[in-house]
């Protein structure tokens, strides 16, 4: 007797509907965006692509923004882990202010930012009048950039990772401390290969986020060319020059940089949790 399939009820509809809705949002709000930056990069031959993608003062763009980026998000994936790990672990006081402050680079507008920072490490300012004197120098300068960077990428990690902290129960480390194990063996063989892949995706974020920043990190970065001029700056530009093939361009490049972070990240995420099997 044949048997009939069984079937669960949803509030969301069908496969079918659902995924229409899906890949018409997707479409709309990614795939079209893409779609128009490659047009208008295609209007471009391939000796003026190269030309406008490859000149110094692109190439020097390049090197301060996905450097800044990506030591920024090599700090934010240390740090963050270490106040996700406090505010999981331990009872202190204010721990909810401290909780909420975390989020703050979320809510505040970039330009805000930007300015607060940028006023902040001045040579006048209450951090920068310290570091001017024993030859720090921050605001405008590519140091500038990466403190923009880190403020705003904090918040990615410590959020990725807290949840996968809560999840991971007590009990496992003091399994680990009754077999012998030390503080640092717990952590590097029993709780980091747990926590990699939640660290390499908020490392991830806080990368692409600084790549693509701009608001916070005009007003403290400089903005000298070859020195201080982050990619994004000289997209505007461009735009500004009404050179709409040579800013697509540059964002073209700079998209293709940033799938490759991020396929590289997904692999390195599908071999840590294959090797933590």
């Amino acid at each position: 007797m044949a048997t009939r399939p069984i079937t669960r009820n949803t509030v969301i509809p069908g496969f079918g509907p659902a995924l229409g809705y899906t890949v018409f949002y997707l479409s709309l709000v990614v795939l079209l965006p893409l779609s128009a930056l490659a047009v208008k990069t295609a209007s471009l031959t391939w000796g003026e692509f190269l030309a406008t993608v490859a000149a110094p003062r692109v190439l020097a763009s390049y090197r301060v923004t996905f450097g800044a980026a990506l030591a920024a998000a090599a700090v934010n994936a240390v740090f963050g882990l270490l106040v996700a790990w406090v505010l999981v672990r331990y009872r202190l006081p204010g721990k909810r202010f401290i909780d909420a402050l975390v989020d703050l680079p979320f809510a505040l507008p970039t330009a805000v930012a930007g300015i607060t920072l940028s006023s902040v490490y001045a040579a006048n300012g209450w951090l920068g009048q310290f570091l001017e004197p024993r030859g720090i120098t921050v605001a405008f300068t590519p140091v500038g950039i990466f403190v923009a960077m880190t403020f705003i990428g904090l918040p990615f990690v410590v959020r990725t990772v807290q949840p996968v902290l809560e999840e991971l129960e007590e009990e496992i480390e003091e399994a680990a401390a009754c077999l012998g194990a030390t503080r640092w063996q717990t952590f590097r063989r029993v709780l980091f290969p747990e926590l990699l892949p939640a660290v390499l995706t908020g490392f991830a974020l806080a990368f692409a986020r600084g790549v693509g920043e701009y608001g916070s990190i005009i007003f403290i970065a400089g903005n000298m060319p070859m020195v201080s001029e982050i990619t994004p700056l000289l997209i505007i530009t461009k735009l500004e020059q009404y050179d709409y093939a040579g800013a697509t361009a540059i964002a073209t490049v700079m998209l293709f940089f940033s799938f490759l972070m991020l396929l590289a990240v997904n692999l390195l995420q599908k071999w840590s949790r294959r090797h933590a099997a």
